[in-house]
């Protein structure tokens, strides 16, 4: 019963989560006025709010008036109800499990708004260092010291590599906010951990890159956004990173 719960909580956090990637880079409140259609701003019942389960009823559109629901929703909705299984799994119903959800639920959020606007906002990174230095005083899997210098070196890498970028080509190659972002992933996972995001996002955001330029025909000034691939390589940490550690250690 509690797995099943793990997932319908998640679900129900991911439908919350998409109000915030809609609402925050327009700079509108995430409490009132509650849930509306984007086409027609009817306002959604509850029956037609249910997590994942009302999008197949309506067959992807408003009730009221047809308008196309995005596929988002949906996804959104599903990743965090995974992500909330498999923490719940990892480390059944704690605070370690609340802390690093916290932490994902950020992370997802982030992801989505950064490939719609290419844009981290402060308002989730920021106060995300914060939560992840006070919750390494309580959880057993990371120490305080340990979050404390990976909020150094994940903010002050990027920083420096963002500063050098700007002066050889004379323009932003960097946001701030994928300098904040790094910091806060080193807050909640730890120095060590920042290395091996580092070097997971940069791995599959180059082939990504690539692809995106082959694809499309741009060249290499055409921006791709770094946030969804240092989330991706964060999350990739948390959940497998010491296996990663073992086998390259094993390869050796």
């Amino acid at each position: 019963m509690l797995t099943i719960a793990s997932i319908i909580f998640g679900a129900i956090v991911g439908s919350f989560l998409n109000v915030c990637i809609w609402r925050l880079p327009k700079g509108e409140s995430i409490v009132s006025p509650g849930s509306h259609c984007p086409h027609c701003s009817h306002p959604i019942r509850f029956y037609d709010n249910i997590p994942l389960i009302s999008y197949l009823l309506l067959g992807g559109r408003c009730r009221h008036c047809k308008g196309s629901i995005s596929a988002q929703y949906p996804l959104v909705e599903g990743v965090t109800a995974l992500s909330s299984l498999l923490l719940f799994l990892k480390h059944g119903f704690s605070f370690s499990y609340l802390y690093y959800f916290a932490f994902l639920t950020g992370l997802i959020t982030v992801t989505v708004i950064d490939l719609y606007h290419q844009i981290i906002p402060d308002v989730i990174s920021i106060p995300g260092i914060v939560i992840g230095l006070l919750g390494a005083l309580i959880i057993p899997h990371i120490t305080f010291l340990r979050s404390l210098l990976g909020v150094l070196l994940g903010g002050g890498s990027l920083f420096l590599v963002a500063t050098a970028y700007q002066w050889l080509f004379k323009r932003e190659g960097m946001g701030g906010g994928d300098v904040k972002l790094l910091a806060m992933i080193g807050a909640f996972l730890g120095w060590d951990a920042v290395i091996l995001t580092i070097l997971l996002s940069s791995l599959i955001g180059s082939i990504t890159g690539i692809l995106v330029i082959i694809l499309k025909g741009k060249d290499f000034k055409y921006a791709i956004p770094f946030g969804p691939f240092l989330s991706l390589g964060a999350a990739i940490s948390l959940y497998s990173g010491e296996d990663i550690v073992r086998w390259y250690l094993g390869v050796r």
